[in-house]
């Protein structure tokens, strides 16, 4: 994972914000673990209107657990996929503040198989920080910061009920930063 470079002018204290804040409050009690669980069933039989159902309400109890204004789900098949001439990228989903949408797909796009149980739960968690980024803590744009993966990762490992990671990060040039993650992954 890359951060965004950070803007020069106006929006750069939002972003510098957004960089700050790496940490996000969970419900204490299992409400989300539950319908994790039924996100993982609907994945395992491969089903997408179950899937849908499943992840509208991790959205809705996740939004009212946050006090914030529910948002849409669309669970759409295969990935887009673009590729350019040295290089391919996918699209595991997406957030338009707008309208107040989240879409995530559930099928790679090469082979068109169901996605795996964990990428698809931390893309739905990703999205989903973006709408907190616009509707909690009232962000103008909402960055792909140090921060706001930290944020996305309480989110996924709270979810999941799996200890959390803490993320060790390497500069690289244009003032971004990349995770380390056979550092991450060794927890040091």
């Amino acid at each position: 994972m890359l951060t965004d470079s950070p803007p020069r002018r106006a929006s750069r204290a939002g972003f510098l914000e957004s960089d700050r804040i790496t940490t996000l409050d969970h419900p204490q009690d299992e409400r989300l673990l539950s319908i994790t669980k039924s996100i993982g069933s609907a994945i395992e039989a491969g089903t997408s209107g179950e899937l849908r159902r499943a992840c509208e309400q991790f959205l809705g109890a996740a939004s009212k657990f946050y006090q914030v204004p529910g948002c849409e789900i669309r669970v759409l098949a295969a990935r887009p996929l673009r590729v350019r001439e040295h290089w391919t990228t996918e699209l595991f989903g997406d957030y338009t503040p707008a309208t107040m949408l989240i879409r995530v797909w559930m099928r790679t796009a090469v082979r068109k198989e169901v996605t795996s149980f964990g990428t698809f739960l931390s893309t739905l968690c990703h999205e989903f920080c973006h709408h907190l980024d616009f509707q909690k803590f009232g962000f103008h744009n909402s960055w792909h910061t140090r921060g706001f993966y930290q944020r996305a990762a309480a989110l996924y490992h709270h979810a999941r009920n799996t200890p959390p990671k803490r993320l060790f990060w390497v500069p690289v040039p244009g003032g971004r930063w990349r995770i380390d993650w056979p550092r991450t992954n060794r927890g040091g």
